[in-house]
């Protein structure tokens, strides 16, 4: 029990929200547009979605590892600077690699399943993208991760590739507004990623980790937090306006003060490691919360106009 525990804490499980608000947004998306939900391939999704997470966390502590990244880092935090787990020998480098390949393996699997079940090759076009998102984030000689697209791939997929591929799971179809719907939560999980970088400046300059905070510094780089943390409101507003999303999405307001204070926090102490681990937390609370808040208006406009029928 006490190795399985290790390995579930390896995996970072404490970030699986990441994957588990796209999943349960498309679903509720769909459900909202057509009348359908089925909790077998909803629980089939999310735990393949969670394997392909999981073999990603492995992926990236092992190539971390390697690379010298994790090593060179004197300032790790709980939400930046890998698991720890190699660097302090508690885990081997080979057992991580295989860990990540057998959790790719499993959601891959899950997701061929899922294929076979509704016979179309959408889903297996969308696993194999989010495979290769994931694997080659920073590992083989792509290492996504250490370039200035490290955000865009991570919004990416854990943005429209996972609330499109949760709706067309339960609806068949794609949809325009699943999209639309994907692009603020794919942006706030990028922004926990992009804060997330800001203790790690020094180790991964050191590594080459030539990220977008690497690159633009960080005193340049933090404007750019501002701004896209703002961004999803305006997508929100926008949204309702064109009558794209349920004027219930508005709900997703009530997170705007916890993005004003991660703001703010940002502002000051961009610079200061300990200090900043407030915004660390506050993004990814605003990710959760707004993702929760979007997902629930969808839920509730359902049952409100439609009875839920």
């Amino acid at each position: 029990m006490k190795k399985i525990l290790l390995w579930i804490a390896a995996a970072r499980p404490q970030f699986f929200t990441a994957t588990i608000i796209p999943i349960a947004l498309g679903a509720a998306m769909a459900w909202n547009h057509m009348a359908v939900f089925n909790w077998g391939l909803f629980w089939l999704t999310l735990i393949g979605g969670i394997f392909i997470h999981a073999g990603l966390d492995y992926s990236n502590d092992y190539y971390d590892y390697k690379t010298g990244n994790d090593v060179v880092n004197k300032t790790p935090t709980p939400f930046s600077g890998g698991s720890r787990f190699l660097r302090e020998g508690i885990l081997r480098p080979k057992q991580v690699l295989l860990a990540s390949l057998i959790c790719f393996a499993a959601g891959s699997a899950i997701g061929l399943y899922i294929s076979y079940l509704l016979k179309t090759n959408v889903i297996l076009i969308i696993g194999i993208i989010g495979v290769f998102l994931a694997f080659f984030y920073t590992g083989g000689p792509i290492k996504i991760g250490y370039t200035r697209c490290a955000e865009t791939a991570t919004g990416l997929g854990f943005g429209p590739l996972m609330v499109i591929g949760s709706y067309y799971v339960q609806a068949r179809s794609i949809s325009w507004q699943a999209l639309w719907s994907s692009v603020p939560i794919g942006i706030l999980i990028a922004l926990v990623q992009y804060i997330n970088q800001f203790p790690d400046y020094e180790a991964d300059k050191k590594a080459r980790k030539n990220n977008t905070v690497v690159t633009l510094g960080k005193e340049k780089a933090v404007r750019y937090y501002y701004i896209f943390l703002i961004l999803p409101y305006c997508l929100v507003i926008l949204g309702v306006i064109l009558d794209v999303f349920p004027k219930l999405a508005l709900i997703t307001l009530l997170t705007a003060p916890l993005a004003v204070k991660a703001i703010r926090v940002a502002k000051a102490h961009f610079n200061q490691i300990n200090e900043l681990l407030p915004a660390n937390a506050l993004t990814i609370a605003v990710h959760f919360l707004f993702g929760a808040l979007f997902t629930a208006a969808y839920l509730l406009n359902r049952l409100i106009t439609r009875g839920g029928s």
